[in-house]
């Protein structure tokens, strides 16, 4: 029979990566690598995004097609 009911052994690798995690935000550096990561995903990656979008807007219409038919506008 087991003496403890309902616990179990807390792996201690575990308990310190979930403190790290929660409190990530003090021991966060601004770094080049770190500096160029938010750059990309904030600015670089919604504007080829965009540019993409308004390159391409009016261009394909997906409704009312049959089979065969394109769907390039023009």
């Amino acid at each position: 029979m087991a003496l403890n009911h309902g616990t179990l052994h807390q792996d201690p690798a575990l308990i310190k990566w979930n403190n790290m995690n929660a409190n990530r935000h003090k021991y966060f550096r601004w770094t080049p690598r770190t500096a160029w990561v938010t750059f990309a995903y904030v600015v670089l990656v919604p504007s080829i995004i965009g540019t993409a979008f308004y390159m391409t807007d009016g261009k394909y219409e997906m409704r009312g097609k049959r089979r065969g038919d394109l769907i390039v506008e023009y």
